[in-house]
């Protein structure tokens, strides 16, 4: 059997960007598969690997998947909220692994929209974010004033997923931290708002590919979770 990658996630912070849901930095101890979990949000993540700088637009997960790691690496990533998007590259086309790796140099610039742009980093990522905005880089799509269906039209248009599975997508992520955090498998049911304990399974097994009891003994490497709200 394939030995699991080990990343640790350094540190993690909320925003006060309009934009920008968290920024996160993680590195790992060992190489292997791990599982990505569901996700309705993007994020643009720099990867040092043996030596090497990339800058990836990493998309969303409709269904948890097991990735590879590369050992002895470092990530530091922005995550944008669910309603942020650059119009030239929409997150609904970086669904399940359909990354974008941007041209890099070797001066710790990248090119985005023609323009090439400082690396960002942990300590600065709003400024950098704030800096795409004044360019008209990234937007924000405005679906609370709008009628049911355009909503949901313009939601799958631009994030290749419907209101209702992000909102499914939210929970299971909510219940996954729960589960970790010791709580009983009943609770979590009722704290996440499931119908019942098969309700919440299948959940799980989709959306991150476990089960409830599974998760709960800690026994497989996730991707990034973050504490969040019922």
């Amino acid at each position: 059997m394939e030995t699991a990658a080990r990343i640790i996630f350094d540190d993690e912070r909320p925003s006060d960007s309009p934009y920008v849901e968290r920024v996160w930095r993680s590195h790992s101890e060992r190489g292997g598969p791990f599982i990505a979990v569901a996700s309705n949000h993007w994020e643009l993540v720099v990867a040092k690997v043996q030596g090497e700088t990339a800058v990836v637009l990493h998309g969303g997960e409709t269904r948890a998947r097991s990735v590879m790691c590369p050992a002895d690496g470092e990530w530091f990533a922005i995550r944008f909220k669910a309603d942020a998007y650059l119009p030239e590259t929409p997150p609904g086309t970086l669904l399940d692994g359909k990354d974008v790796f941007l041209p890099v140099r070797s001066r710790g610039r990248f090119l985005l929209d023609n323009r090439w742009w400082e690396i960002p980093s942990f300590d600065n990522a709003e400024a950098f974010v704030k800096k795409l905005a004044a360019r008209g880089l990234i937007e924000r799509e405005q679906l609370a004033r709008a009628h049911p269906r355009t909503a949901q039209r313009r939601m799958r248009n631009t994030f290749g997923m419907t209101q209702a599975f992000a909102r499914q997508v939210e929970r299971a992520r909510l219940a996954t931290q729960l589960l970790r955090d010791g709580r009983a498998i009943a609770d979590v049911v009722a704290e996440a708002g499931y119908y019942d304990q098969a309700h919440l399974t299948r959940s799980l097994r989709q959306l991150v590919g476990l089960t409830p009891a599974t998760i709960a003994r800690g026994e497989h490497q996730l991707s990034f979770l973050y504490k969040t709200q019922p």
